[in-house]
């Protein structure tokens, strides 16, 4: 009894050190689509995405090792990411530059919603790798991925306010999350095989694509205003 005892703590401290790692790039898409919102909805934008975070993992977990394995869905989902970090860039330089939101409350729910279906398998493959089949450790892990992702989404968009520089960071970590979804995918890897080594450069290269193209068309964008 005692060893399945620490056995269960080992569990729950390593989902709780998962959700810590793998929220962030959650949080990182919400505090970036609600930023150019006004307060009351920026709340109500966290409030839904982190709801909504949650749902599609409980919802997805009984069969994302077969998402994660079937090819193009993660070739797919990376695309996509990289078109919500270029979108979220350009808005947010837009509503900078010209004190105008670029974008409304439902569209940033879009964001966040399609945002989460790309990026769940991973958490919710590891959460449930972790619990062995406990399913009351399972809900545990995915319930406590909503504290986690509203607080750090909340403190990150009141962080972007203060400093616009950290919407180009959280750009460049969506970038890398895009480019690291492709390079893993299936049709790709079996493709190219790439080493650790090209792995990695790859989401170096995804980061800088998704600030040097964000950068270029909010320039063209300002300059047609």
């Amino acid at each position: 009894m005692p060893e399945l005892t620490l056995q269960l703590l080992i569990d729950i401290l390593t989902i709780v050190l998962i959700d810590l790692l793998l929220a962030g790039d959650n949080a990182v898409v919400i505090a970036m689509a609600v930023k150019t919102l006004t307060p009351k909805e920026r709340k109500l934008g966290i409030g839904i995405g982190a709801a909504v975070a949650v749902v599609l993992r409980i919802g997805l977990t009984f069969f994302a090792a077969q998402l994660l394995q079937t090819p193009w869905i993660k070739l797919a989902g990376g695309t996509l990411i990289f078109w919500i970090a270029i979108k979220l860039l350009t808005d947010a330089a837009e509503d900078e530059a010209t004190g105008h939101h670029a974008h409304n409350f439902w569209s940033a729910v879009w964001y966040i919603l399609v945002a989460d279906i790309t990026m769940s398998l991973d958490n919710v493959l590891a959460v449930a790798a972790t619990s062995k089949g406990n399913f009351a450790l399972l809900l545990f892990g995915l319930g406590l991925s909503i504290p986690f992702v509203i607080f750090t989404s909340t403190l990150l968009s009141r962080m972007m306010d203060r400093f616009p520089i950290i919407v180009w960071i959280g750009a460049a970590i969506l970038g890398r999350v895009g480019a690291e979804m492709i390079i893993t995918d299936p049709v790709v890897h079996g493709a190219l095989h790439p080493s650790q080594a090209v792995e990695i450069g790859a989401q170096i290269v995804g980061a800088l694509v998704v600030v040097g193209v964000g950068k270029y068309l909010a320039r063209r964008r300002l300059a047609g205003l």
